[in-house]
């Protein structure tokens, strides 16, 4: 089947296709930010460019679209019926650099959430939202890990001298 578009349509509307400042990051980011979150956005220096950088949490988050990125299992993922072999192998590769941009995050000590655009829907967004607030929390905790308290009944049996100045 032929394509409906004459080729200069069909380059405008795939320039249109943004890869930075998304509705989904947008989305994301502003609700990260009205609950005290703060963060960099697009972040060069970092293996994968991530769209949300948390440094005091030492997390990226991608948010990735469904088709781009190959989401298994998601009705928004569906390859397209002509040029199917092109199509297969570019989101093949995208899948394998992305795998390969997380395993280096993962070496360089960072935590790596990924965000699909169809959990960022109007049925799943709040769902999906805060559960990466808690997820974030979570990482939080665990990365700084505070000596275990001890009992309030050991603390009072240490002497502990104090002196008062006299005046």
């Amino acid at each position: 089947m032929a394509d409906r578009m004459s080729k200069e349509q069909r380059h405008h509307c795939m320039a249109s296709i943004r890869s930075k400042n998304t509705k989904p990051e947008i989305l994301v980011r502003r609700y990260l930010f009205a609950r005290g979150f703060r963060y960099r956005v697009n972040v060069k220096c970092l293996p994968g460019t991530p769209d949300i950088v948390l440094r005091k949490y030492r997390t990226v988050i991608f948010i990735n679209g469904c088709f781009w990125h190959g989401h298994d299992n998601c009705r928004y993922f569906v390859l397209p019926k002509t040029n199917t072999e092109f199509w297969q192998t570019k989101i093949d590769r995208n899948r394998e650099r992305d795998m390969r941009k997380r395993i280096h995050l993962r070496f360089l000590g960072w935590h790596t959430i990924i965000l699909w655009e169809c959990q960022l829907k109007p049925k799943e967004r709040e769902a999906t939202l805060q559960g990466l607030e808690h997820t974030l929390h979570q990482i939080y905790l665990r990365n700084h890990a505070f000596a275990p308290v001890r009992p309030y009944c050991e603390q009072e049996e240490e002497s502990i001298d104090i002196m008062a100045s006299e005046e």
